[in-house]
C-alpha cells in the first residue's frame, strides 16, 4: 500500500459500542476497532499508555492522529485534572471539518462544549502549538514518521498507524528505532497491534515489550519500553 495517499473515502460506520469510526472502502480498513473505538482507545492508548507512566505532566506523541479520538480522550482526562498535556501528533492527511462534524467525539462523550476547540485544534495549520485550553496544547505535524528526528521527547507514543498489512513501511524497525529516540527513558509506546513479527521489530530497536490483554474482541496488544540506562 502506497503511503504517501491518504485513505480513500472513509465513510463514518457505528461500532459495538456505539461510537462512530471512519471506514474506508478503498482500503479495507476501519480507523478504529468494530468492537468499540472508544473501548479500544481508552484501553490501549489511555489505561496502557498514558496511566502506566504515572506523571501528571506528560508530552505524549500520536503516530496517526486519525478521528481524533486518542486526542480527545486524553483531553478530557486533563479537563477532569489527571494531567497536563503537550500532545503531539503526525498526521500528514488531516480529516475536513465536515467529516470531523459528521463524526460527532465530543457529543458523544458527552462533551459537546469541547466541539469547536476539538475542531480548531484538528484542522489548525501543521507545526504550530494552539493555545492551550483545560490542561493541554496541542500541534499537528504533517512529518512522515520515516522522518522524525526527535529525541528524548516524549514520556509515550500513542503508535495508531494502520496495520502492517496496509501500510508495512509504518512498522519497521527503522521506525520504532526512531520511536525508541524519540521517547525518554522509561517511556512507553503502545499500540493495538500484537504481531510477532512486530513485536520482534520492536525488540530489535531496543525496547523491553510486554503482550498485554487486548482491547474487547482483541486477544493482546503491545506496550514497548524504554529501559532507563
Amino acid at each position: 500500500m502506497d503511503i504517501t495517499t491518504p485513505p480513500g473515502d472513509p465513510a463514518p460506520l457505528r461500532t459495538a459500542d456505539g461510537s462512530l469510526t471512519l471506514r474506508s472502502a478503498q482500503w479495507g480498513e476501519q480507523y478504529h476497532s468494530m468492537h468499540g473505538a472508544v473501548q479500544e482507545s481508552t484501553h490501549v492508548f489511555i489505561k496502557a499508555g498514558a496511566e502506566h507512566v504515572q506523571k501528571r505532566e506528560l508530552d505524549v506523541l500520536e503516530v496517526g492522529l486519525g478521528t481524533g479520538l486518542n486526542l480527545l480522550l486524553t483531553w478530557i482526562r486533563c479537563l477532569e485534572g489527571k494531567w497536563t498535556v503537550r500532545y503531539s501528533a503526525l498526521e500528514p492527511f488531516p480529516l475536513s471539518q465536515d467529516r470531523l462534524d459528521e463524526l460527532g467525539h465530543c457529543e458523544e462523550l458527552a462533551w459537546p462544549g469541547l466541539h469547536e476547540p476539538f475542531i480548531r485544534n484538528m484542522t489548525a495549520r501543521s507545526g504550530v502549538w494552539q493555545e492551550p485550553m483545560g490542561g493541554l496544547a496541542f500541534r499537528r505535524m504533517a512529518t512522515p514518521v520515516q522522518e522524525l528526528e526527535e529525541e528524548d521527547a516524549y514520556d509515550v507514543v500513542f503508535f495508531d498507524a494502520f496495520s502492517p498489512d496496509t501500510q508495512p513501511g509504518m512498522w519497521t524497525k527503522e521506525v520504532f528505532d526512531r520511536m525508541y529516540r524519540a521517547l525518554r527513558a522509561g517511556g512507553v509506546l503502545v499500540t493495538y497491534c500484537a504481531k510477532g513479527d512486530v513485536r520482534r521489530t520492536m525488540q530489535a530497536a531496543g525496547f523491553h515489550v510486554e503482550r498485554l490483554q487486548g482491547p474487547p474482541g482483541k486477544r493482546e496488544m503491545l506496550r514497548a519500553t524504554k529501559r532507563p540506562m
